[in-house]
């Protein structure tokens, strides 16, 4: 027997001696039901390797207590009640399957129960030996729980009012600091101020009309706006937006070229007018008076029921169908869900802004109808390709808190926290993480942060414990967390970052050392070269890679004119559009020939940033989609292979560079040992330089594992094998050594 640790509310933990379970529970965290003498499936074809234990639903999770295995808060075999897609229950004996909603009543006694998670994992249990009630019990507390009916009721609002009272010696004001620097919250003038100096952006300013919401419930409270607009002015113009969302400024170029985003506006005989005084205020930002230009991405891009289709296929193919079943076609399948072709077209539109801010100096309009959703990725995108602190990891950091936390992204609604509205969800956040991932993937030395980062990022949407991705706007948020305060007697005045933290302190979810899998060694200064599969990469294009990289004209207006239309209205247009013709020099545009001079000189990958964008250039994020199917898991194996010998080379040069810091003594002397400069404890590596071989629980999805999750039956020759066996960069280091070729 093991014991059972529960915390009482003093942050403290009583005992209860358990059957065979060792579980810690958070602060609020209650056992609703559990069931013991459960079989977790590991495998399709067999029960050899099924593991034994205890099923335990929360308030918080659904938890398997493995017999022979302890527990951590969220655990290998651990999955937040939000993070439940379904819940499924079966009988094989009668042949009886249902899936279970909230308030549900059961008629017959399950044998099986399957889970099928947001972050794809399917997860099976059997009840051969539990009793049928008890098992039945669990099950529909399951099903109640992950179906809660107000957004006060997931666990986060419990969690966090006990953590604040037992522990708010310990908070830091707003993120955890990482080098000294915080991750700006963009919830006071004072956060946009610092945004405007960094950019240059001297004739714009903080404006506080939206304070406590009063103009538009979706945008911030202090937003940034041309000097020439004067407050009154934006007051009257408010009305005829949608939701009053006036313009929002994101960015400045130093040439004085600004990026802006708004809703359309709901009045067309009003159009003209305040077209004209928008216009025109943007024009006097900008030094050499340089024109405006309105790119209307509702006509060039996918709305939000296509890309959510889009998922759900490459989602089905990745994960759910038996690969058998899709041997010949497995990667004709994969593109064909268009979740690709979707991903190319938000990179390619990108960079036609691109375009525009950089090449032709002129400032730029993104207009969507609502401003909240593919503004969101586009707006990102684009000043992560122009801006190398946003790819830094607080640059990053700050840049999804302003284009999507305070901007306004329905991320309640996306992600389908409640369960309550399939028709509003859709995974644009992940639409954007799979773009970020595209370009770390073709300049790996240009990003900070690494790919395991931008997993453990996307999984956190379904941790209810922070304010990030909770609610639908600041106002939502603010409210939610005014009402919180009262309830848990959390004293006036007290700042809502600290109570109810980001996502951004990362030491809520990880130990110091796990969070060193953040840091890319790769990540270089201004001007260096990239190594990638152990070639130094200056990534030189030709002028036919180029012409297959960005052709055709943007749907956009030029000083409020139309300049042309392009839409994805069929399933082969982007593609066509990507086609390896190339235009001889003298049929050249302005824009082809400025992507031209870009690729054919090495990437700065401090500077601007381009993507290519041809389908073999843009690829399936592996580490994400396939990161839970045993049959792409290759031991040892995989880019983590390389990032092991990396980690090692880096740790190994900090190490000295600490130790020659230690000494110090008259210039042509012999250095002596300085005392005052011990050899520092952190490390800024996980893996150290101690340990020369790869160790053996490393393969190609770490730092996730697929066991414990629903296998298929696996083939010799399946589309995965096939496919890996052509990606060398999936190959372990050993076979890339004796690799003839």
């Amino acid at each position: 027997a093991f014991w059972l640790f529960q915390p009482n509310r003093n942050f403290g933990y009583s005992f209860t001696l358990a059957s065979f379970s060792l579980i810690c529970l958070s602060p609020g965290e209650i056992v609703v039901n559990e069931v013991n003498f459960v079989r977790k499936c590991i495998s399709a074809e067999s029960s050899q390797d099924d593991l034994w234990g205890k099923l335990i639903c929360t308030n918080f999770k659904v938890s398997f207590i493995p017999q022979d295995l302890s527990h951590l808060l969220l655990g290998e075999h651990d999955i937040p009640l939000t993070c439940l897609e379904q819940v499924v229950t079966a009988n094989d004996t009668k042949g009886k399957k249902k899936v279970l909603g909230s308030n549900q009543k059961l008629k017959f006694n399950p044998t099986e129960l399957i889970l099928y998670c947001k972050d794809l994992r399917i997860i099976r249990f059997c009840f051969d030996e539990a009793g049928p009630e008890s098992a039945k019990k669990v099950c529909l507390a399951i099903a109640h729980y992950s179906h809660p009916a107000d957004l006060q009721l997931l666990f986060g609002f419990e969690y966090q009012g006990r953590r604040y009272h037992a522990s708010k010696e310990e908070h830091v004001n707003g993120s955890a600091p990482r080098g000294g620097l915080r991750t700006p919250i963009f919830d006071r003038p004072s956060d946009w101020d610092r945004e405007i100096k960094r950019t240059g952006a001297s004739e714009w300013r903080v404006c506080s009309i939206n304070e406590r919401y009063v103009i538009s419930l979706s945008l911030p409270e202090y937003i940034v706006v041309p000097v020439s607009l004067a407050d009154q002015d934006l007051k009257q113009y408010s009305i005829f937006f949608a939701d009053q969302r006036i313009p929002l400024w994101c960015w400045n170029h130093p040439n004085g070229s600004a990026l802006v985003r708004m809703a359309s506006i709901s009045d067309p005989l009003q159009q003209r007018k305040i077209d004209q005084k928008v216009f025109t205020a943007i024009t006097k930002s900008h030094p050499q008076r340089s024109e405006v230009i309105r790119y209307d991405l509702d006509k060039s891009l996918p709305n939000i029921q296509d890309i959510q289709s889009a998922f759900v296929k490459v989602r089905q193919i990745c994960v759910i169908d038996p690969f058998e079943e899709s041997e010949e076609r497995w990667l004709s399948s994969i593109e064909n869900s268009r979740w690709l072709e979707y991903v190319r077209a938000f990179l390619k539109h990108s960079a036609d802004i691109v375009y525009y801010l950089d090449g032709k100096n002129a400032s730029v309009i993104l207009q969507e109808e609502e401003d909240r959703d593919l503004n969101c990725v586009v707006s990102s995108l684009v000043q992560l390709m122009l801006d190398p602190h946003y790819r830094s990891l607080i640059g990053f950091q700050s840049l999804v808190q302003k284009e999507w936390v305070m901007a306004g992204h329905r991320f309640l609604d996306r992600c389908n926290h409640l369960k309550k509205n399939e028709k509003e969800e859709s995974p644009l956040f992940l639409m954007f993480l799979d773009c970020v991932w595209q370009m770390m993937n073709q300049y790996p030395a240009a990003f900070e942060f690494t790919e395991a980062y931008l997993t453990v990022l996307s999984d956190s949407m379904w941790i209810p414990l922070f304010s990030t991705f909770l609610f639908n706007s600041p106002q939502q948020r603010a409210q939610h967390l005014m009402d919180f305060a009262k309830n848990k007697a959390i004293p006036q005045g007290e700042e809502q970052a600290v109570y109810f933290p980001p996502v951004w302190d990362w030491s809520q979810q990880f130990s110091t050392k796990d969070q060193t899998l953040f840091n890319n060694p790769m990540y270089v200064g201004k001007g260096a070269a990239c190594v990638q599969n152990g070639e130094v990469k200056t990534f030189r294009r030709t002028k036919k890679t180029y012409s297959s990289t960005l052709r055709g004209t943007p749907a956009s207006l030029r000083n409020g004119l139309k300049i042309g239309e392009d839409s994805l209205t069929r399933r082969g247009s982007l593609v066509s559009e990507l086609k390896s013709d190339f235009s001889p020099v003298k049929d050249e545009s302005p824009s082809e020939r400025f992507f031209r001079d870009w690729f054919s000189r090495a990437a700065d990958q401090q500077g601007l940033l381009i993507p290519l964008l041809l389908p073999s250039h843009v690829a399936l994020w592996k580490l994400y989609f396939l990161r839970w199917v045993p049959e792409a898991c290759i031991p040892k194996g995989g880019p983590i292979t390389a990032y092991h010998k990396l980690s090692q080379l880096v740790d190994e040069i900090e190490i000295l560079q600490s130790q020659l810091r230690q000494y110090k003594g008259p210039s042509g002397s012999t250095p002596f040992p300085n005392p005052s400069r011990p050899l520092s404890d952190q490390r800024r590596m996980y893996f150290k330089a101690a340990s020369p071989t790869p160790p053996d629980f490393l393969t190609s999805s770490f730092p996730f594992t697929p066991m414990g999750n629903l296998c298929r039956r696996s083939f010799q020759g399946t589309p995965i094998s096939k496919f890996l066996n052509g990606a060398k960069i999936w190959l372990s280091t050993e076979t890339l050594a004796n690799d003839s070729l």
